[in-house]
């Protein structure tokens, strides 16, 4: 190679690290906004405890066997038909517990109960305050997943029609989602 085509090798080498890079990598909860797209729209169908309908019921009882439905919502969304079953445990605490229809079968998804901001863990409050719009939650959901993730589902004040921030939590770290969780 003649010297001026090594000196060109060297200037476009010397250039490729040139630039404006970023600061801090995608996702990182410095730089990660809180609040999510608003969610699609659910047609939702309100079911009195009665009527639930049984494969649910089985569901449910199978995963929460002391639970006392109050009262279920039938919701389609995006394709998808799930069912929010909410009751009470023989101990008296709320909960609801969210059940997919798939193919004519039913499963639970995820087990949830309201949690004061107190409540939540260290770290999940920590990673919904370093995202540059956050707020102080005005509801917060503890959604625990099949996988041993849970799902803190974060509403900001004056909107409670659906969450505006999620933190998943598992093994021990938190992480802000950037989108919803589908259930």
């Amino acid at each position: 190679m003649r010297h001026g085509a090594w000196m060109m090798a060297g200037v476009v080498l010397a250039l490729t690290g040139c630039g404006d890079a970023p600061d801090k990598a995608p996702g990182d909860a410095a730089t990660q906004k809180a609040v999510l797209a608003d969610g699609p729209k659910a047609e939702v169908a309100a079911i009195a405890a009665a009527d639930v309908p049984a494969g649910v019921r089985a569901a449910v009882l199978a995963k929460v066997p002391d639970l006392t439905i109050d009262q279920a919502e039938r919701k389609a969304r995006d394709g998808l038909v799930f069912y929010d079953v909410e009751g009470m445990r023989d101990d008296g605490s709320a909960v609801e517990i969210d059940v997919i229809e798939e193919r004519g079968a039913y499963r639970v998804v995820e087990v949830q109960r309201d949690i004061a901001w107190a409540d939540a863990p260290a770290a999940v409050r920590a990673a919904a305050d370093s995202a540059p719009d956050h707020f102080v939650p005005e509801r917060v959901i503890e959604s625990a997943q099949n996988d041993g993730t849970v799902i803190y589902e974060l509403f900001a004040p004056g909107k409670t029609d659906e969450p505006a921030a999620e933190v998943n939590w598992k093994d021990g770290k938190a992480v802000l989602r950037d989108e919803r969780n589908a259930y």
